[in-house]
């Protein structure tokens, strides 16, 4: 049992020192979860940046990557302004339906563990990837066809409407992003990864203590995107 040791090795996976960097682009579908509940639909933006992958082992079939970008992301909330027979809601003032929406301006910096299964080199492979994401808000706008004052309150099916003379009071924004796609990969070309995205934040936009009127007030954004990454550093 002593000299076992000495004729054992230990299972380590195939070392690798590969460095990619590019640019990324997509849209992103977001909302807000606010308790009490504000109905909504799905607010539309865009979202762009830069993106960088150091892939540093390939474990069995598995290759195993890090993952960051630094992302411009247009997200926030959009109103669902409803009857109680989800007719839309008619302003007495102005005879058209009401209509709401928030945008909020980020910088958003996800940092992933990516996982792949494929082909490495060239060809078509699998990814995984998980991990947290931090934002910090840059600026808001609101957009909407009627004020808080002649709002109609009669036949709203749901109430809630301390949002709107709100800002937002937490700028700083984190939680936990995973998502899974497809890269192809050419020696020549560079990476083309195409994504799905879900990210669920763990912060609050409004305060939440007691005094506050939201005990909850987190985003919730789905993202579809896609990535070209090129070689810097490539051990094969």
């Amino acid at each position: 049992m002593l000299m076992l040791p000495t004729v054992m090795q230990a299972q380590i996976g195939d070392h690798r020192n590969d460095l990619s960097i590019g640019f990324c682009g997509g849209y992103v579908m977001s909302n807000v979860g606010f308790t009490p509940k504000v109905t909504q639909d799905s607010h539309i933006g865009i979202t762009f940046g830069l993106s960088m992958r150091y892939t540093c082992e390939k474990y069995f079939n598995t290759i195993c990557s890090i993952a960051a970008e630094v992302n411009y992301a247009r997200i926030g909330w959009k109103e669902s302004i409803l009857t109680t027979d989800d007719q839309p809601v008619i302003n007495p003032t102005t005879g058209i339906a009401e209509a709401y929406q928030r945008d909020l301006d980020y910088i958003q910096v996800p940092i992933f563990a990516h996982l792949a299964w494929g082909r490495e080199q060239k060809g078509m492979q699998f990814f995984f990837k998980a991990g947290p994401q931090f934002g910090y808000l840059i600026s808001e706008k609101t957009k909407t066809n009627f004020s808080y004052d002649n709002r109609n309150t009669a036949d709203r099916s749901n109430q809630t409407a301390e949002q709107y003379n709100m800002p937002v009071e937490n700028k700083f924004d984190y939680g936990i992003a995973a998502g899974m796609g497809v890269e192809y990969s050419h020696p020549k070309v560079g990476h083309f990864l195409l994504e799905g995205r879900y990210y669920y934040g763990l912060g609050n936009i409004y305060g939440d203590s007691k005094r506050d009127y939201f005990a909850k007030s987190n985003h919730s954004n789905i993202v579809v995107k896609l990535t070209y990454l090129f070689d810097v550093i490539r051990s094969k």
